[in-house]
Protein backbone atom coordinates (compact mmCIF):
# COMPACT_ATOMS: atom_id res chain seq x y z
CA UNK A 1 0.00 0.00 0.00
CA UNK A 2 1.50 3.40 -1.01
CA UNK A 3 0.46 6.21 1.53
CA UNK A 4 0.38 9.92 0.46
CA UNK A 5 3.88 11.18 2.25
CA UNK A 6 5.08 14.79 2.51
CA UNK A 7 8.71 15.51 1.77
CA UNK A 8 10.20 19.11 2.60
CA UNK A 9 13.53 20.24 3.92
CA UNK A 10 14.62 20.23 7.22
CA UNK A 11 17.32 22.44 8.46
CA UNK A 12 20.18 23.19 6.10
CA UNK A 13 21.13 19.02 5.50
CA UNK A 14 18.37 16.73 6.11
CA UNK A 15 14.87 15.95 4.37
CA UNK A 16 11.65 15.07 6.68
CA UNK A 17 9.40 12.65 5.33
CA UNK A 18 6.01 12.64 6.83
CA UNK A 19 2.95 9.99 6.39
CA UNK A 20 -0.42 10.59 7.67
CA UNK A 21 -0.82 11.86 11.29
CA UNK A 22 -2.02 8.68 13.41
CA UNK A 23 -0.37 5.87 15.58
CA UNK A 24 -1.02 3.00 13.51
CA UNK A 25 0.58 -0.35 12.52
CA UNK A 26 0.32 -0.34 8.73
CA UNK A 27 2.22 2.88 9.09
CA UNK A 28 5.17 2.06 11.02
CA UNK A 29 5.42 -1.10 8.71
CA UNK A 30 5.80 0.68 5.88
CA UNK A 31 7.85 3.61 7.37
CA UNK A 32 10.16 0.68 8.83
CA UNK A 33 10.41 -1.16 5.44
CA UNK A 34 11.15 2.23 3.76
CA UNK A 35 14.09 3.24 6.56
CA UNK A 36 16.07 -0.16 5.37
CA UNK A 37 15.20 0.16 1.57
CA UNK A 38 17.09 4.00 2.14
CA UNK A 39 19.92 2.65 3.78
CA UNK A 40 20.35 -0.38 1.97
CA UNK A 41 21.40 1.50 -1.33
CA UNK A 42 24.15 3.06 0.59
CA UNK A 43 23.35 6.68 -0.43
CA UNK A 44 26.02 9.02 -0.41
CA UNK A 45 26.71 11.36 2.07
CA UNK A 46 24.07 9.90 3.95
CA UNK A 47 24.84 9.75 7.96
CA UNK A 48 21.18 9.24 9.65
CA UNK A 49 17.87 8.68 9.78
CA UNK A 50 15.71 8.62 12.57
CA UNK A 51 12.13 8.24 12.95
CA UNK A 52 8.91 8.73 15.00
CA UNK A 53 4.94 7.20 14.60
CA UNK A 54 4.43 8.61 11.42
CA UNK A 55 7.97 10.48 9.83
CA UNK A 56 11.52 9.58 9.13
CA UNK A 57 14.61 12.29 9.50
CA UNK A 58 16.71 11.38 6.69
CA UNK A 59 19.71 13.34 7.78
CA UNK A 60 22.98 13.68 5.20
CA UNK A 61 26.72 15.10 6.00
CA UNK A 62 27.12 18.04 4.24
CA UNK A 63 24.70 21.06 3.60
CA UNK A 64 22.69 20.47 0.55
CA UNK A 65 22.42 22.81 -2.16
CA UNK A 66 19.47 21.17 -4.01
CA UNK A 67 17.50 19.71 -1.99
CA UNK A 68 14.85 19.03 -4.90
CA UNK A 69 17.53 16.57 -6.20
CA UNK A 70 17.39 14.54 -2.73
CA UNK A 71 13.57 14.53 -2.41
CA UNK A 72 12.78 13.20 -6.29
CA UNK A 73 15.23 10.59 -5.47
CA UNK A 74 13.90 9.86 -2.22
CA UNK A 75 10.41 9.37 -4.05
CA UNK A 76 11.47 7.44 -6.80
CA UNK A 77 12.78 4.89 -3.62
CA UNK A 78 9.59 4.99 -2.28
CA UNK A 79 7.25 4.44 -5.63
CA UNK A 80 9.62 2.19 -6.66
CA UNK A 81 10.21 -0.33 -3.59
CA UNK A 82 9.36 -3.97 -3.79
CA UNK A 83 6.38 -5.18 -1.31
CA UNK A 84 7.48 -5.53 2.38
CA UNK A 85 7.57 -8.85 4.03
CA UNK A 86 6.88 -8.19 7.83
CA UNK A 87 10.24 -9.13 9.48
CA UNK A 88 9.80 -11.05 13.01
CA UNK A 89 9.67 -9.60 16.20
CA UNK A 90 9.73 -10.53 19.64
CA UNK A 91 7.15 -10.02 22.33
CA UNK A 92 9.13 -8.69 25.44
CA UNK A 93 6.85 -9.74 29.27
CA UNK A 94 7.51 -6.73 31.73
CA UNK A 95 6.77 -7.47 35.18
CA UNK A 96 5.33 -4.50 36.83
CA UNK A 97 4.46 -3.38 40.61
CA UNK A 98 1.56 -1.25 40.89
CA UNK A 99 1.17 -1.44 44.37
CA UNK A 100 0.40 2.39 45.19
CA UNK A 101 4.14 3.21 46.92
CA UNK A 102 5.14 2.92 43.35
CA UNK A 103 1.82 3.89 41.23
CA UNK A 104 1.67 7.85 42.36
CA UNK A 105 -1.04 8.29 40.72
CA UNK A 106 -3.26 5.97 40.38
CA UNK A 107 -5.46 7.22 42.52
CA UNK A 108 -5.83 10.75 40.93
CA UNK A 109 -6.82 8.43 37.40
CA UNK A 110 -9.30 6.55 39.17
CA UNK A 111 -10.84 9.50 40.37
CA UNK A 112 -10.49 11.77 37.03
CA UNK A 113 -11.40 8.61 34.97
CA UNK A 114 -14.07 6.97 36.84
CA UNK A 115 -12.30 3.54 37.22
CA UNK A 116 -11.55 1.67 40.19
CA UNK A 117 -7.80 0.89 40.61
CA UNK A 118 -7.46 -2.83 40.04
CA UNK A 119 -9.27 -2.15 36.90
CA UNK A 120 -6.55 0.04 35.75
CA UNK A 121 -4.33 -2.08 36.41
CA UNK A 122 -6.53 -5.28 34.74
CA UNK A 123 -6.89 -2.87 31.47
CA UNK A 124 -2.63 -2.42 31.31
CA UNK A 125 -1.26 -5.74 31.82
CA UNK A 126 -5.07 -6.88 28.99
CA UNK A 127 -3.06 -5.41 26.13
CA UNK A 128 -0.18 -6.04 23.86
CA UNK A 129 1.46 -2.77 22.85
CA UNK A 130 3.45 -1.80 19.74
CA UNK A 131 7.13 -0.24 20.13
CA UNK A 132 6.92 2.50 18.00
CA UNK A 133 10.26 3.75 18.26
CA UNK A 134 12.73 4.51 21.32
CA UNK A 135 13.88 8.03 22.31
CA UNK A 136 13.30 11.00 24.54
CA UNK A 137 15.77 9.09 26.40
CA UNK A 138 17.77 6.02 25.87
CA UNK A 139 15.65 2.86 26.41
CA UNK A 140 12.20 4.93 26.97
CA UNK A 141 9.92 2.76 24.18
CA UNK A 142 7.29 4.95 22.77
CA UNK A 143 4.17 2.10 23.07
CA UNK A 144 0.65 2.09 21.06
CA UNK A 145 -2.37 0.42 22.59
CA UNK A 146 -3.05 1.74 25.42
CA UNK A 147 -6.91 1.18 26.06
CA UNK A 148 -8.73 4.35 25.83
CA UNK A 149 -10.30 4.38 29.12
CA UNK A 150 -6.95 4.82 30.35
CA UNK A 151 -5.94 7.71 28.62
CA UNK A 152 -5.50 11.07 31.02
CA UNK A 153 -3.68 14.06 30.69
CA UNK A 154 -0.19 14.55 31.38
CA UNK A 155 1.05 16.36 34.42
CA UNK A 156 0.31 20.51 34.77
CA UNK A 157 3.44 20.53 36.21
CA UNK A 158 6.02 17.70 35.83
CA UNK A 159 8.27 16.32 38.84
CA UNK A 160 11.83 17.08 38.77
CA UNK A 161 12.47 13.62 39.69
CA UNK A 162 10.89 10.25 38.50
CA UNK A 163 12.03 7.10 39.50
CA UNK A 164 13.99 4.59 36.83
CA UNK A 165 11.87 2.12 35.43
CA UNK A 166 8.39 4.07 36.49
CA UNK A 167 5.36 2.97 34.30
CA UNK A 168 3.59 5.64 33.22
CA UNK A 169 0.84 6.90 30.63
CA UNK A 170 0.70 10.58 29.22
CA UNK A 171 -2.30 11.16 26.90
CA UNK A 172 -2.89 7.98 24.89
CA UNK A 173 0.08 6.37 25.47
CA UNK A 174 2.08 4.37 28.02
CA UNK A 175 5.89 3.95 28.57
CA UNK A 176 8.27 2.97 31.16
CA UNK A 177 11.32 5.56 32.43
CA UNK A 178 14.52 4.20 32.02
CA UNK A 179 16.73 5.81 34.08
CA UNK A 180 15.74 8.82 36.70
CA UNK A 181 14.24 11.81 34.99
CA UNK A 182 12.01 14.45 35.01
CA UNK A 183 8.89 14.07 33.68
CA UNK A 184 5.11 14.72 33.42
CA UNK A 185 3.24 11.40 32.60
CA UNK A 186 1.22 10.20 34.95
CA UNK A 187 2.43 6.95 37.32
CA UNK A 188 1.45 3.88 37.81
CA UNK A 189 3.49 1.28 39.21
CA UNK A 190 7.16 0.25 38.78
CA UNK A 191 9.18 -2.41 36.34
CA UNK A 192 12.41 -3.53 38.40
CA UNK A 193 14.07 -4.65 35.01
CA UNK A 194 16.73 -2.46 33.52
CA UNK A 195 15.45 -0.72 29.90
CA UNK A 196 18.98 0.76 28.79
CA UNK A 197 22.18 -0.56 29.51
CA UNK A 198 25.09 0.69 27.74
CA UNK A 199 27.89 -1.64 28.54
CA UNK A 200 25.43 -4.35 27.27
CA UNK A 201 26.22 -5.13 23.44
CA UNK A 202 22.62 -4.49 22.18
CA UNK A 203 21.89 -1.49 25.35
CA UNK A 204 17.78 -1.03 24.94
CA UNK A 205 16.64 -5.14 24.44
CA UNK A 206 13.42 -4.21 22.59
CA UNK A 207 13.52 -2.53 18.70
CA UNK A 208 10.56 -0.48 16.91
CA UNK A 209 8.20 -3.43 15.68
CA UNK A 210 8.45 -5.46 18.72
CA UNK A 211 5.86 -5.86 21.26
CA UNK A 212 5.32 -5.39 25.18
CA UNK A 213 3.19 -6.84 27.41
CA UNK A 214 3.08 -5.78 31.15
CA UNK A 215 2.25 -8.69 33.75
CA UNK A 216 1.76 -7.59 37.53
CA UNK A 217 4.05 -8.58 40.55
CA UNK A 218 3.76 -7.77 44.23
CA UNK A 219 6.37 -6.34 46.17
CA UNK A 220 8.27 -8.83 47.47
CA UNK A 221 8.65 -9.90 43.68
CA UNK A 222 9.86 -6.74 42.75
CA UNK A 223 12.69 -6.20 45.04
CA UNK A 224 13.85 -10.20 44.02
CA UNK A 225 14.04 -9.18 40.39
CA UNK A 226 16.02 -5.96 41.27
CA UNK A 227 18.20 -8.10 43.17
CA UNK A 228 19.11 -10.29 39.73
CA UNK A 229 18.65 -7.29 37.56
CA UNK A 230 21.50 -5.86 40.01
CA UNK A 231 23.76 -9.04 40.17
CA UNK A 232 23.14 -8.96 35.93
CA UNK A 233 21.69 -12.29 36.20
CA UNK A 234 18.11 -11.90 35.13
CA UNK A 235 16.70 -13.07 32.18
CA UNK A 236 13.73 -11.24 30.64
CA UNK A 237 10.81 -13.62 29.21
CA UNK A 238 10.05 -13.12 25.92
CA UNK A 239 9.03 -15.24 22.52
CA UNK A 240 9.47 -14.91 18.93
CA UNK A 241 6.74 -13.38 16.90
CA UNK A 242 6.00 -15.07 13.26
CA UNK A 243 6.72 -11.90 10.62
Amino acid sequence: MDFKLTYKPYGERSVLIEWPAVIKENILHDLLHFKDVVLSKNIKQLVEIKHTYNSLLIIYEHINSNFNNKISTLKTLYLTRSNAIKPPSRLWKIPVCYDTSFGLDLEEISIINKIAIKDIITLHTGAIYTVYFIGFLPGFLYLGGLDNRLSISRKPTPRLNIEKGAVAIGGNQTGVYPSQSPGGWQIIGNSPISFFNPKDEIPCFANAGDKIMFYPITTNKHNDIKTLVNAGVYQLKSEAIDG
